[in-house]
């Protein structure tokens, strides 16, 4: 088989990679997830949002000092094989690809939800089926058109939340779209106070808050088709914190600010519900197309990591060889269409049940792979540096400045999110699903392992 048919393209330049890591965990989770996430904790899921988000920097740290010095697409799935052992590499990369099946099930399902803001008597799943169709399309044609398409999604989300801040600071302190009376930052704290759940509902709505971060850890997957991984990725992990601090904590404290909490329901998102309230429809409008593209690009990102997980699974004879195959346009294409032939599964539960039942159970099932990619990630990066000697350490091109005190206490939060799943009833079945998942994993891999031995 000659290179060009078993070799990925390295076309995503330099402004995609930052782009999609400022986009990367702005989706549905955020747009939609958070409505959930606010019933549970009141204002104080601003505590929820910047504790996990302070967690989910200590992962990327440790995942990019495994990637800029090993930039391979199957990313943690290869360092798992490499650090850990061949069947947390094998569980790792299937469940990775399982966790972007289940998530673009979550954005899909989210696109139906946020079309009936305009065709309100419209089924969803016929929404849900043209964004699968989409999405597979532009995955298809070469990864910089992925990477292209991602860097102008990426730009809508964070030019609109930038702007949606701005605009609410202007109906805070100024009262525009108010009738010139200033709202102020009150309704942070009157509606049975800022609080308002105690220390239980903080904690409570972390299942829901890390779904929302789900996607940072894609950086690590784009690195075998970065042109300049050593350069391109340190720049983009370091901006994990301030995308928290702008785009989760700055854009929920605007709204909270100015919806009161204890109004909102599960069915639409805060950003929408904050401009209908203030009788600014137009706006309203305008940002329900902005979560509308969040969605498609967290769909396409996730149709993007699904083909390359698979890819790499086949060159390490972890899947079959048929996914080993790059079409001429330099894309993995069997693998591509394959992940979407499952994703059809997203469109069929549309049919069958409405859209929030859907998101709740699906979104959970995601966070429990998500948690699992991102303890392997620390678990690696771990085994990785105590592989090195001293020299060998001090010549690390990133190094993981929290280590290894930031990886202890991220997997310790991590495996306490993991038992906090049980006490919800809508993030129970992920502790069902989840385990049954892994152990069929397991079986997989022996009985594979057996038959190559044969």
């Amino acid at each position: 088989m000659s290179n060009r048919k078993t070799e990925l393209h390295r076309g995503l330049e330099s402004r995609h990679i930052t782009l999609m890591s400022l986009g990367a965990a702005i989706g549905v989770g955020l747009f939609l997830g958070s409505a959930g996430a606010i019933k549970i904790a009141g204002p104080a899921v601003l505590l929820t949002y910047a504790l996990g988000g302070l967690v989910i920097f200590f992962v990327m740290r440790a995942l990019g000092e495994l990637a800029v010095e090993n930039p391979v697409a199957g990313s943690f799935s290869r360092y798992a094989q490499d650090y850990i052992s061949p069947l947390t590499g094998f569980i790792t990369g299937w469940n990775y690809w399982f966790l972007w099946i289940v998530t673009c099930m979550a954005e899909i399902t989210a696109v139906g939800v946020y079309m009936t803001f305009w065709f309100p008597d419209s089924p969803k799943w016929i929404w849900a089926l043209a964004a699968l169709i989409l999405m597979t399309f532009i995955n298809l044609i070469a990864a910089k058109v992925f990477g292209e398409f991602e860097f102008w999604f990426a730009l809508i989300k964070i030019v609109a939340i930038i702007a949606m801040i701005l605009i609410g600071l202007g109906i805070i302190l100024f009262g525009i779209g108010n009738d010139g009376i200033a709202m102020g930052f009150s309704n942070l704290w009157t509606n049975d106070g800022f609080m308002p759940n105690g220390i239980s509902g903080v904690i409570g709505a972390f299942p829901i808050v890390m779904f929302a971060y789900l996607g940072v850890e894609m950086i690590g997957v784009t690195a075998g088709e970065a042109n300049n991984p050593k350069k391109t990725l340190p720049k983009a992990i370091n901006t994990v914190l301030l995308r928290v601090l702008v785009f989760y904590i700055g854009a929920l404290t605007v709204i909270l600010a100015i919806y009161p909490w204890d109004q909102m329901n599960g069915e639409q998102s805060p950003f929408v519900l904050m401009f209908d309230n203030v009788g600014i429809r137009y706006a309203a409008g305008i940002i329900n197309f902005v979560v509308l593209t969040a969605a498609l690009s967290s769909c396409n990102s996730g149709i993007f990591s699904t083909g390359r997980m698979l890819f790499n699974l086949a060159a390490q004879k972890q899947a079959p060889k048929i996914f080993y195959v790059v079409g001429k346009r330099g894309v993995p294409t069997i693998a591509i269409l394959f992940s979407a032939a499952v994703l059809l599964i997203g469109v069929v539960l549309n049919y069958f049940l409405e859209g929030s039942e859907v998101f709740i159970y699906i979104t959970s099932v995601a966070t429990f792979g998500a948690i699992w990619t991102w303890i392997v990630i620390l678990i690696s990066q771990i085994k990785f540096r105590k592989s090195l000697n001293t020299q060998q350490i001090k010549e690390l091109t990133f190094r993981n400045i929290f280590y290894p005190f930031g990886s202890y206490f991220a997997i310790a939060f991590l495996l306490f999110v993991t038992i906090l799943m049980y006490f919800n009833e809508g993030t129970r079945v992920a502790l069902i699903v989840g385990p049954i998942w892994i152990v069929l994993l397991i079986v997989a891999y022996f009985i594979r392992k057996s038959k190559q031995a044969q």
